[in-house]
């Protein structure tokens, strides 16, 4: 399971990355979505990789996210007694064994937001217009995704 978060704006992106980053729910900075890796998504991150960064989320990270961040439709956190009934999952640690595993999607989860509002990461973003490798923001970062959005959960949350 992929965890992809906007670092830039909408300021000069051409139409058919603007539509790409729309198709993966990412229309705002700071938000992230859980997508699985198949060649499709991949494709899609290559086309936005000016855009976005992203890398493999684990299960300890993805746990934290749902708890802080998960929203239902109406505003309303996911819980584990929502997860227990909707779901069949004992808790959120469960279900969030099952979604690294591959076995269920986050947005199979009924009325689920599909989208992770976060705050800006603690520290601040590195560069924004260079790739990861070279000491930036953007592009693929593997498991170091999940530093950043431990970053970005809010203060308090480490």
């Amino acid at each position: 399971m992929l965890a992809v978060i906007r670092v830039r704006g909408r300021t000069g992106v051409r139409k058919e990355i603007s539509d790409t980053l729309k198709m993966l729910n990412l229309t705002r900075i700071n938000h992230c979505v859980l997508i699985p890796e198949t060649p499709s998504y991949k494709g899609m991150l290559q086309k936005v990789k000016d855009y976005v960064t992203w890398g493999e989320i684990n299960k300890d990270t993805l746990e934290r996210l749902i708890r802080t961040r998960g929203r239902l439709y109406g505003d309303e956190p996911i819980t584990d007694k929502y997860v227990k009934e909707k779901m069949g999952f004992e808790n959120i640690s469960a279900l969030a064994d099952a979604i690294v595993e591959g076995k269920v999607l986050y947005k199979d989860i009924p009325n689920v937001k599909p989208v992770f509002r976060l705050h800006p990461p603690l520290k601040g973003w590195e560069k924004t217009k260079r790739h990861f490798t070279e000491g930036g923001a953007l592009g693929y970062r593997g498991e170091k995704i999940n530093e950043l959005i431990l970053r970005m959960l809010g203060p308090g949350v480490e």
